[in-house]
């Protein structure tokens, strides 16, 4: 199961999540071409992935930026990608751009406070805008819990979309990386993105204080105050939701 869009749509053009969308795939393209044997990919992530054992050590503590522009592979990008272009032009319509762009790189870093919490002395490169974006994703639930998110479910030969709150969708996909994080290791950075999350929800607290706290709430049922989203209707079967 993945969420595909949610319905909830930006009321200006999200300047900065477009240019993260883009920095983050021009940068993976580079990295194809000037890493293309394991001695240069292994140097390019000594220098710019976030590293636990060297931060430790009192050195590459530019990793914590620039490991958020690295990605390992298509999917690992795509994935990243498609939870920025869902989540973050929101927070961006209610930050501003230069609010959201520092608090992405706020929850890009704290995610990787995290992970090297998590594993201090580990020499293993940490790299990705996961982090990141689980910041958005923890700002995103605390401002619009009830907004409709489509989420895609395959079960081997059965699928559907499903429109599903926010709120259960991002719930279920923190459980997910707890639950991750308190199992053997698999090489996911799960504790990154618990840190990026409860950072970001953090961090959104006094913009939703300013819209009235639980008054905003209680004014828009948790839902954004604009119309939501209407899409075309696609062959894939749709299951309706009761509100």
């Amino acid at each position: 199961m993945f969420p595909i869009r949610d319905h909830n749509p930006s009321t200006r053009t999200p300047f900065v999540t477009y240019a993260l969308l883009a920095a983050n795939i021009a940068i993976w393209l580079w990295t194809v071409m000037a890493a293309q044997t394991d001695a240069a990919l292994g140097q390019l992530y000594y220098d710019y992935a976030l590293i636990p054992a060297r931060v430790t050590g009192f050195e590459g503590w530019g990793g914590f930026i620039t490991s958020m522009f690295l990605h390992g592979g298509i999917m690992h990008l795509g994935g990243n990608m498609l939870f920025l272009f869902i989540f973050g032009d929101n927070l961006e319509d209610r930050m501003g751009h230069v609010p959201f762009a520092l608090f992405y790189l706020a929850c890009g870093v704290a995610a990787g406070l995290a992970q090297v919490a998590s594993e201090p002395f580990s020499p293993i490169p940490t790299i990705g805008a996961s982090g990141a974006i689980a910041g958005v994703m923890g700002g995103y639930l605390l401002l619009f819990p009830k907004a409709r998110v489509d989420v895609f479910f395959f079960f081997i030969v059965f699928f559907k979309i499903i429109p599903i709150p926010a709120w259960i969708t991002l719930a279920v996909w923190f459980v997910m990386q707890l639950w991750g994080g308190f199992s053997p290791n698999d090489g996911v950075a799960y504790w990154a993105h618990n840190g990026g999350f409860v950072a970001g929800l953090l961090l959104v607290i006094p913009l939703w204080l300013r819209l009235g706290g639980p008054g905003f709430w209680r004014a828009t049922d948790g839902h954004p105050d604009h119309p939501p989203a209407q899409y075309r209707e696609s062959r894939i079967p749709k299951v309706p939701r009761r509100r």
